[in-house]
C-alpha cells in the first residue's frame, strides 16, 4: 500500500488534528493538571459546582417564567409557570445550601452507582463463557464497592464525592486527549 492509500483512512480518522495535534496535546496536559489540582480541592469543587448548578436552575426558571407570559392562549400556561417556580425554588435552595444539595445528589449517585454495579454483575453472569465477561464482572464489582463506600460514608462523603468525580473526569479526559494527540502526531509522520 502506498502512502497516498494510507493517508485517506487517516484523514477520515484524524482530519485536521493531524496538523494541529500540538494544541490537543496541550489541552490534554492542561486538563490533567487541573484534574490533579482538583483532587486536592474536592470539597471546594463540590460546593462551587452546586452553586453553579443552583444559578443555572435560577436562570432557567426565570427564563421559563418570562416565556410563560409570551404564551397567551396556551392551555398549559399555568403548568409552565408552575414548573418555572419549581426551578426557581430549587435554585434558591441549592444556592443557599450547597451542602444539602451535594448531600442529596451524592445519595442519588451512590444509589445509581450501586444499581449499575448490580446490573453489570448480573449481565456478566448471563454472559459467562464469552470473551470479556470477566471484565464486565470486574467493572460491576468495582461499581458496587464504590456505591457501597459512598453510602457507608454518607453524609460526610457528600463534600468530596462530586468534586472528586469532576477531577477524575478531567484527568481521564486529559489522558484521552493526550493519547489522541500522540496518535495523530504519529499518523501525520506516516
Amino acid at each position: 500500500m502506498s502512502n497516498d492509500e494510507n493517508a485517506a483512512p487517516l484523514d477520515r480518522i484524524f482530519g485536521e488534528i493531524r496538523e494541529n495535534w500540538g494544541w490537543l496535546l496541550g489541552f490534554g496536559f492542561l486538563s490533567v493538571i487541573l484534574g490533579v489540582i482538583g483532587l486536592g480541592m474536592a470539597a471546594f469543587i463540590t460546593l462551587a459546582s452546586m452553586v453553579f448548578y443552583g444559578i443555572v436552575l435560577l436562570i432557567g426558571g426565570a427564563a421559563q417564567f418570562i416565556h410563560s407570559f409570551k404564551a397567551s392562549g396556551w392551555k398549559a400556561k399555568l403548568w409552565h409557570m408552575l414548573i418555572s417556580l419549581f426551578y426557581v425554588i430549587a435554585g434558591v435552595v441549592v444556592v443557599r445550601n450547597p451542602v444539602l444539595a451535594s448531600g442529596l445528589l451524592t445519595l442519588f449517585l451512590a444509589g445509581a452507582i450501586t444499581a449499575v454495579g448490580v446490573a453489570r454483575i448480573i449481565m456478566a453472569f448471563q454472559m459467562k463463557g464469552t470473551a470479556g465477561w470477566g471484565l464486565i464482572l470486574l467493572g460491576g464489582i468495582m461499581a458496587l464497592v464504590l456505591g457501597i463506600m459512598i453510602f457507608t460514608h454518607w453524609p460526610s462523603s457528600s463534600l468530596v464525592v462530586i468534586g472528586l468525580f469532576i477531577s477524575i473526569e478531567l484527568i481521564a479526559n486529559g489522558w484521552s486527549a493526550i493519547t489522541v494527540a500522540i496518535a495523530a502526531r504519529s499518523a501525520s509522520r506516516a
